[in-house]
């Protein structure tokens, strides 16, 4: 791993391209047609366009850069687009490195107090629902691509909560080189071995998490689940009290199916009983 540039005199700017991408899941099981529909409805009013927009310069803010211009779109009959331009600040009181090697969590969304120039980040939601078993669900896909010293990564956190999410899925990647004023080639500005290092203990805590990272190529993968499912935060329109007691098992079954699906990315044979480890 090449040391943190902050130590460097580089040769111009630098030209390091980081991109975080990730897909938040946020499950729900409504009892009946009517809930479903209100489930999406809800969800696609919480999340439109204007919300969207205001996340993302949360993002901003956090990540230190400048907002160039902000355009986002509400589709029919749902979901929502944000794309925003953005721009690198000098980073005085947030510098990139420190005495971890770079690696720190960012922000919770109570923390975020507030500032994006020649990069881009990006939001897109798909609110859906299985059409026989009572399950919604809503997917967003946010992409922050910044170039120069500021880092996607310390959004992660903020985002994470924001969305209230079940099940997350994260990809971060250093693409390009910058050099120094001796013309050496660096790869990568900052130390890093995976994308939990970036998370603050209260998430850890919360999720079991995967790591898939090519570290030859600045390729860094992180999947992650919730560990326990409290029923009552999945109902829709009524309460775990309001049903029997098989009735709820069967509920949490399908829950736990459905998020074990997305989270391992295959479908769960048909009867087979999901076993989130």
């Amino acid at each position: 791993m090449a040391p943190t540039l902050n130590r460097l005199k580089l040769h111009g700017f630098n030209n390091l391209t980081k991109t975080l991408s990730f897909n938040i899941y946020d499950i729900n099981y409504a009892l009946n047609e009517r809930h479903q529909k209100e489930y999406i409805e809800y969800i696609d009013e919480a999340y439109n366009g204007e919300r969207l927009t205001q996340i993302l310069r949360d993002v901003s803010n956090i990540i230190g850069a400048t907002i160039l211009n902000v355009a986002h779109q509400d589709y029919d009959p749902q979901g929502a687009s944000v794309t925003m331009l953005i721009s690198e600040e000098p980073m005085a009181s947030q510098a990139l490195a420190t005495a971890h090697g770079g690696e720190s969590p960012g922000p919770l969304p109570r923390t975020v107090v507030a500032h994006l120039d020649k990069s881009h980040i990006t939001a897109h939601t798909y609110p859906e629902s299985h059409p026989d078993n009572g399950i919604s669900s809503f997917r967003a896909d946010i992409d922050v691509s910044t170039c120069g010293r500021i880092s996607p990564l310390k959004a992660l956190n903020y985002l994470i909560h924001v969305f209230e999410s079940d099940i997350v899925t994260v990809d971060y990647r250093v693409r390009g080189f910058t050099r120094d004023i001796h013309g050496t080639k660096h790869f990568i500005d900052h130390n890093m071995d995976s994308i939990q290092n970036f998370l603050s203990e209260d998430t850890r805590e919360r999720y079991r998490m995967v790591d898939v990272n090519v570290y030859q190529e600045n390729v860094f993968h992180t999947k992650m689940i919730l560990k326990d499912l409290d029923l009552n935060n999945y109902l829709f329109g009524t309460g775990v009290g309001e049903l029997k007691p098989r009735e709820a098992g069967r509920i949490r079954q399908r829950l736990e199916n459905e998020m074990l699906e997305i989270f391992s990315g295959r479908n769960i044979r048909k009867g087979s009983r999901a076993e989130i480890q």
